[in-house]
C-alpha cells in the first residue's frame, strides 16, 4: 500500500502531481491511500509506503471535462474524493471515452461532488458579508468576515473576492482556513473559531434597504430557503428581520392593496374605446367583412410573420353550437378556413354521426394564425405558447360576444385555455361544463388526438368517446336554447 498526503493548501495541484507519479509508476488505485493534511488518518492502521520517486508520466492526456470536473470534486469533504478521481484516471488510459458516459458510476458520482462545490462556492460569493475594522484614516481600508462553508472552498473561491474587493483589505474566517487578502495578494492561513468582530454601522442601512425592497406579496418560505439556507441566516445582518418581515407579511401585503389606486391608466379608456367600436363593428350589418379585414392585419403576435394568412371563424352567427379549436393546421392556412384539413375531415364525420349539421354550428380556433417550423417541403405543426394563445383571446372574446352561442366546445388544451383562461387537467375536465364570461364550456379533446393514436383499437375506443361527448354537448346545448327562449 501507499499513502500520499496531500497539503491544505495548493491541495488540486499536489494531487494532480502525485496521480501522474502514481500512473507513471504503474500503481493501481486500489493499493494507494490518500489523505489531505495530517489529520485524515487511515482508521484501520494499515501499513503503507511512500509513493516511489518516479518522473511523471508524459504524453498522457484527459479529457478537458474530467480534469474541470476534478477541479471542483477534489474540495469535496467527501474522504473518499482523492480516490474516485485517481480511479477515473487510471480506467481513462484503457477507455479513453470513459468520461463522456454520464451513466458511468463512477463518472455520475465525480460530477455529483463537482456540482455540490460548485453550489458551495455560489453560496460563499452570495453570502459572505464584510464588516469594517480598519482605521478610517489608513490609506486602504480594512474589512473581515466570517463565513462557513460545507466544502474545503475557501481557496478556489478567494481569487474572486480578490478581484471583486482588490481595492481593499479583508479577511475571510472560516473553521478550516483563513484567506488574507494584503497588498493585493492573497495568502492562506489556518482556520479559527468564529472571531468577535465589531459591529459595523453599514449594517443598519443594509438592513433598512432590505426591508424596503421585500415584497411581502410573494413570500414563499421553501423557495427562498432553497437559494438561502438557515445555517447562513446568522451571520447575514438583513437575515435577522426576516421572521418579522415573514409574521407581517400577509398584514403589508393588504395594506399595500388597498392603497393601490384604484383609477384606471390613461391608455385603458383608448383601448375600451377600440373595443367597443370593434365590437359595434361586427354586430352593425358588414361587421364580417369589417372584423375579416380586422383580423387579417393584426400583429399581435408574430405568428402571422410565416403565416399564409389569419383564419376567422365560420358560421352562422345565431349557432346554438361553437366548436373552438387549437390553431389553423397546413391546410386551413392556405384555404382560410377553419377544419378544413385532416382533423377537421374527422370532426365533420363525427359531427354527421352525432347528428350535428357543420352549417349549423360556428367553428374557430383559439389562435388565428398557423404555427409551424419548415422540415423541406413540409410544414410541422407547432402548438403555441401561452403569451401567443393569450394574445389572441382578444379576437376569441370577439368571436364570442357576436355569436353568442348557448354553448361553447373546447376541443383541447389550447381552446381550454384560450376560453377560461387555463388549460391544464384536459382529460380530468373532460366531458364537463364550467362556466367563463358568462358562458357555459363544455371540454373535450381535439380530433388531432385521436390521428394520433396508433393502436387501432384504441383509436376506435377513443373515437366513440368523442362521439359521446359531442352527442352530450348537443343535448346540453338544445336544453340551454330552450331555457333560454323559456325565461
Amino acid at each position: 500500500m501507499f499513502r500520499i498526503t496531500l497539503p491544505e493548501i495548493g491541495t488540486f495541484d499536489a494531487w494532480r502531481d502525485a496521480a501522474r507519479r502514481a500512473l507513471a509508476a504503474s500503481i493501481p488505485p486500489e493499493t494507494v491511500i490518500w489523505q489531505r493534511g495530517a489529520g485524515e488518518v487511515d482508521l484501520f492502521g494499515t501499513e503503507s509506503a511512500a509513493l516511489p520517486d518516479v518522473a511523471a508520466q508524459a504524453g498522457f492526456t484527459v479529457p478537458k471535462t474530467y480534469l474541470s470536473t476534478v477541479k471542483l470534486a477534489l474540495w469535496h469533504r467527501d474522504p473518499e474524493r482523492f480516490s474516485r478521481a485517481y480511479a477515473v484516471l487510471w480506467d481513462l488510459q484503457s477507455t479513453p471515452r470513459l468520461f463522456e458516459d454520464c451513466g458511468d458510476p463512477r463518472v455520475a458520482k465525480l460530477n455529483a461532488l463537482a456540482k455540490e462545490v460548485g453550489r458551495d462556492k455560489h453560496k460563499m460569493t452570495a453570502f459572505v458579508r464584510f464588516r469594517d475594522i480598519g482605521d478610517r484614516t489608513a490609506p486602504r481600508r480594512r474589512f473581515a468576515a466570517w463565513f462557513e462553508p460545507s466544502h474545503h472552498i475557501v481557496e478556489p473561491t478567494a481569487p474572486f473576492f480578490a478581484k471583486r474587493f482588490g481595492d481593499m483589505d479583508w479577511t475571510i474566517f472560516t473553521p478550516d482556513l483563513t484567506a488574507v487578502f494584503e497588498g493585493g495578494k492573497v495568502r492562506f492561513e489556518p482556520g479559527v473559531e468564529k472571531p468577535p468582530l465589531p459591529e459595523d454601522a453599514t449594517e443598519e442601512l443594509w438592513g433598512t434597504y432590505f426591508r424596503n425592497i421585500f415584497n411581502p406579496a410573494r413570500v414563499k418560505l421553501k423557495a427562498m430557503q432553497a437559494e438561502m439556507p438557515k445555517k447562513y441566516w446568522k451571520n447575514m445582518p438583513e437575515t435577522a428581520h426576516l421572521p418579522e418581515m415573514i409574521a407581517g407579511a400577509r398584514a403589508r401585503a393588504a395594506e399595500m392593496q388597498a392603497a393601490a389606486p384604484t383609477l384606471p391608466p390613461l391608455r385603458a379608456e383608448k383601448v375600451t374605446a377600440r373595443v367597443s367600436d370593434m365590437l359595434g363593428a361586427a354586430r352593425a350589418s358588414g361587421g364580417e367583412e369589417r372584423m375579416t379585414d380586422a383580423l387579417a392585419s393584426c400583429r399581435r403576435c408574430p405568428l402571422w410573420q410565416d403565416a399564409t394568412q389569419a383564419v376567422p371563424g365560420e358560421g352562422p352567427l345565431d349557432a346554438r353550437l361553437m366548436f373552438v379549436g387549437e390553431q389553423p393546421g397546413d391546410r386551413e392556412d392556405l384555404e382560410g378556413r377553419p377544419f378544413v384539413g385532416p382533423a377537421g375531415q374527422l370532426l365533420d364525420r363525427a359531427l354527421e354521426a352525432t347528428g350535428i349539421v357543420r352549417s349549423e354550428v360556428y367553428l374557430t380556433n383559439a389562435v388565428k394564425h398557423f404555427k409551424f417550423v419548415p422540415r423541406g417541403k413540409r410544414r410541422l405543426h407547432q402548438s403555441p405558447n401561452r403569451d401567443e394563445i393569450d394574445h389572441c383571446r382578444w379576437w376569441l372574446d370577439l368571436e364570442r360576444e357576436r355569436v353568442r352561442p348557448a354553448l361553447i366546445v373546447a376541443l383541447g388544451a389550447t381552446a381550454l385555455r384560450g376560453l377560461t383562461g387555463n388549460g391544464d387537467g384536459l382529460l380530468k375536465r373532460r366531458g364537463k361544463v364550467e362556466m367563463s364570461g358568462g358562458q357555459p364550456i363544455f371540454v373535450t379533446v381535439h380530433p388531432s388526438y385521436l390521428l394520433r393514436l396508433r393502436d387501432a383499437e384504441q383509436r376506435q375506443r377513443e373515437e366513440r368517446a368523442f362521439h359521446a361527448d359531442l352527442k352530450a354537448a348537443a343535448e346540453i346545448a338544445a336544453r340551454m336554447a330552450t331555457q333560454s327562449a323559456t325565461v
